[in-house]
């Protein structure tokens, strides 16, 4: 994702790359990115070290390095675009008090058709209602490190949340065995990893003698990048406060 952004920065405009970072103990602290024109940035450890020559901070960590670099971008006022996935609720809510301080965009997908995919799910869930099951799948490349997908959680929060339900009480991450009946309300948040599988996302409504699939499928990281950049020439000069890439699109 890195190098992505970097190539996503420098076909957009109005924005330029003033740094890059890596944590303390990388091989790569030190070297340097050439850039277009002749140029280079250094890469460095910790925003703290682009301090007063950056307007916004992008972040594709760890759930552990993104709450360190907000911290650092709360001391500082530094606007960030958050795109790390697999925080818990108590690591969300440490990145909410941050976001009080500086303008935060955090969301577990960058990209345009999934963030509108999350309103095509809200839409048809509160159209067909507790008459269709609802199941998710995801699938992404062998190396993720997490699972369920947080685009897949935040999909599952998006149905539950319409459909009045909670979601730590209804969510069925897998099954096996002779389980018995389907419960009442279940959301089945369901995971596969392989090869190089960029990231696909099927929301699906089943119900009495039909069903609907709705469909995400990334080709590249590219997507997700671009997400990013447009975020980040969205977030600078706004108000210390949480945002969502839906904030950015204009679509709630």
């Amino acid at each position: 994702m890195g190098t992505a952004i970097i190539q996503a920065i420098g076909s957009a405009e109005g924005i330029e790359l003033s740094g890059a970072l890596e944590h303390t103990g990388h091989p790569l602290l030190g070297q340097s990115i050439d850039l277009p024109g002749g140029s280079s940035v250094g890469i460095t450890s910790g925003p703290e070290s682009v301090a007063g020559r950056t307007d916004v901070l992008i972040d594709f960590t760890t759930p552990e390095g993104s709450l360190s670099n907000l911290e650092v971008c709360a001391e500082l006022g530094l606007p960030a675009v958050i795109g790390t996935t697999g925080l818990t609720g108590e690591q969300k809510e440490a990145l909410h008090m941050y976001a009080l301080r500086a303008p935060t965009i955090f969301s577990p997908n960058m990209s345009l058709g999934v963030n509108l995919l999350f309103k095509l799910v809200a839409t048809a869930a509160a159209a067909l209602g507790d008459d269709y099951d609802v199941e998710i799948i995801e699938a992404h490349h062998r190396l993720k490190k997490d699972a369920p997908s947080g685009t897949a959680l935040a999909l599952a929060e998006v149905a539950s949340a319409t459909l009045g339900r909670n979601l730590t009480e209804k969510a069925v991450y897998a099954r096996h065995g002779l389980i018995g009946e389907r419960s009442p309300g279940e959301i089945g948040i369901q995971t596969v990893r392989g090869g190089d599988i960029v990231g696909e996302h099927t929301v699906l409504f089943a119900g009495p003698g039909e069903r609907i699939e709705l469909t995400h499928r990334a080709h590249s990281r590219d997507n997700f990048a671009r997400g990013a950049v447009r975020a980040a020439l969205w977030v600078v000069g706004r108000e210390p406060g949480l945002y969502t890439m839906a904030d950015v699109l204009g679509l709630e």
